[in-house]
């Protein structure tokens, strides 16, 4: 059977994140899994086997997506703009594939990742704004960027992160590498925009990272502490988890499809 790649949009506000969670086969929650593999069955017609939807990413409770990519094989040959269309008249209206591929048999969404990109978006207004709240992370507190500018070349490299992983995680390794660490400053829309890119991410570790970071633009950390943070190993030591709302996942790298 032929194989598909997409890239997928969603907001996850009402989702319990992207995989699929079910007891004896019946999914228990709504997620963002689960809402595709009904849809791309729908389109398959019934097919001898459930066709199964791979994700490049868990994306947690609450956490959005620009770029999350998946893969799939359908029982017939088709144009992947003709499967773009299908899945976005049978998808509810908080999903959207944006693009569709036809690529080799091996790609695999997940395994095959080379690189990710994600951005956290933080609130910097006195109050919760309504149409952000959903969207963005609030932090109230005077923020001073600069502080966090110094800061952020010292997450760069290979390092074991262990100290920005959340109790949950079940990875082999803490160990990953971060290419990419910024922030932009937004102030007619009264917003820090946090961008990170590496080879994967643990489980809450970029909210992990940008709580921290917002403490040290607050003065709270001092501008260098995250060095003696990544040594320590120790979870309890990094202390506020930045929301799920402001979380997104921008973009999946692969080195060739």
């Amino acid at each position: 059977m032929p194989r598909y790649r997409a890239i997928v949009a969603y907001d996850g506000s009402d989702f319990l994140g992207f995989q699929v969670q079910s007891k004896n086969g019946v999914e228990r929650h709504r997620t963002v899994q689960g809402e595709l593999i009904k849809a791309v069955n729908q389109m398959g017609k019934n097919p001898a086997e459930r066709i199964k939807v791979v994700g490049a990413s868990r994306t947690d409770t609450g956490v959005h997506a620009n770029g999350q990519v998946v893969h799939f094989d359908l029982p017939f040959n088709i144009p992947g703009e003709g499967v773009r269309k299908g899945l976005n008249t049978i998808l509810p209206r908080d999903i959207l594939i944006k693009q569709v591929d036809q690529v080799s048999n091996d790609f695999h969404a997940r395994f095959a990742s080379h690189q990710k990109r994600y951005y956290y978006r933080v609130s910097t207004q006195d109050y919760v704004d309504p149409f952000k709240r959903r969207y963005t992370g609030h932090f109230h507190w005077h923020l001073d960027p600069k502080r966090i500018e110094q800061a952020l070349p010292d997450l760069i490299g290979e390092h074991d992160f262990a100290t920005f992983a959340a109790s949950g995680n079940q990875t082999a390794t803490t160990v990953r590498t971060i290419t990419r660490a910024e922030i932009a400053v937004k102030e007619d829309e009264h917003e820090l925009v946090f961008t990170f890119e590496g080879n994967a991410f643990l489980y809450n570790q970029i909210r992990i990272m940008v709580g921290v970071l917002l403490e040290i633009g607050t003065g709270r950390r001092a501008v260098d502490s995250i060095p003696a943070l990544i040594a320590a190993k120790d979870r309890e030591q990094a202390g506020y988890t930045a929301p799920a709302a402001g979380l997104y996942l921008d973009e999946v790298a692969y080195n060739s499809l």
